[in-house]
């Protein structure tokens, strides 16, 4: 699989977009030999497990410039730096509280000229800055996501929605969304392949979380 998978789904990607896309591949693999980021079975399929995935929050938020995201437990730059490469114009600040998944985060994102990505070395709680969304891929249950976010929201809102958390996540979440107002999104809905049947975007107002 390759970038053809990405332009099937977003047909619109400029030429710099799709040269960042191919670059991906060659860059994780080299990585990967130095430190374990993507498990070895799943760069055969880089393109649609890791980078289609995170582009799910594509299809169900179009950022607009100026907004701020932060990405938790963002591993080796996912959702981070392919939502980087899709809004240029929107500012992304990418943390995990591993050190050198972090170091990987910066040589790709300069590898491939993104200016739009800060990447720390850093717990989600202790972070003192505020953004408009929080994303992430399937780092803890619900739950205990949710209780690092205090205080992580700005008050301004210029998006389509309200400002809040747009968290990729499979499986059955009725139980870890309990209580909670959210709105499901299967991803099936816009991607192809056995892989998306049971992935989601769930996402949350910051109405759910106490400022």
């Amino acid at each position: 699989m390759s970038v053809a998978l990405l332009q099937k789904y977003f047909p619109d990607l400029s030429e710099i977009q799709i040269s960042q896309f191919e670059k991906l591949e060659k860059l994780y693999n080299e990585w990967n030999e130095k430190i374990n980021v993507i498990s070895r079975k799943d760069m055969e399929s880089l393109y649609e497990k890791h980078i289609l995935h995170s582009l799910g929050i594509v299809k169900v938020m179009e950022f607009a410039p100026g907004t701020k995201v932060l990405d938790i437990g963002t591993g080796g730059g996912f959702p981070g730096i392919p939502l980087a490469i899709i809004f240029p114009e929107v500012n992304f600040t990418l943390v995990d509280s591993i050190g050198k998944k972090i170091t990987v985060v910066k040589e790709v994102a300069e590898a491939i000229g993104l200016k739009n990505v800060t990447a720390l070395h850093a717990r989600a709680e202790d972070l003192k800055d505020k953004f408009h969304f929080v994303v992430s891929r399937a780092v803890t249950r619900m739950p205990v996501f949710l209780t690092w976010l205090k205080g992580k929201f700005e008050k301004e809102e210029f998006n389509p929605k309200p400002n809040g958390v747009l968290y990729l996540k499979g499986g059955d979440l009725t139980e870890e969304l309990e209580g909670l107002k959210f709105e499901l999104f299967e991803l099936q809905n816009y991607f192809g392949g056995d892989f998306f049947e049971t992935k989601k975007v769930v996402y949350l107002s910051k109405a759910n979380f106490k400022s």
